[in-house]
């Protein structure tokens, strides 16, 4: 069984790309300190399958 998220209703979330050996994708809540995922680019799902 899977928790349902507690989701703040004023978060700013920003995804961005770093470059480097490898791609990285970051997703972060800008409002809240070390509130932040990272995951390999290659392994991030496309924006056509996030919708």
């Amino acid at each position: 069984m899977v928790a349902e998220a507690e989701v703040e209703t004023n978060a700013e979330v920003m995804a961005s790309v770093e470059e480097g050996p490898t791609e990285t994708l970051v997703i972060a809540d800008i409002n809240c300190d070390d509130a932040y995922l990272t995951a390999p680019l290659a392994d991030a799902a496309p924006l056509p399958e996030w919708r």
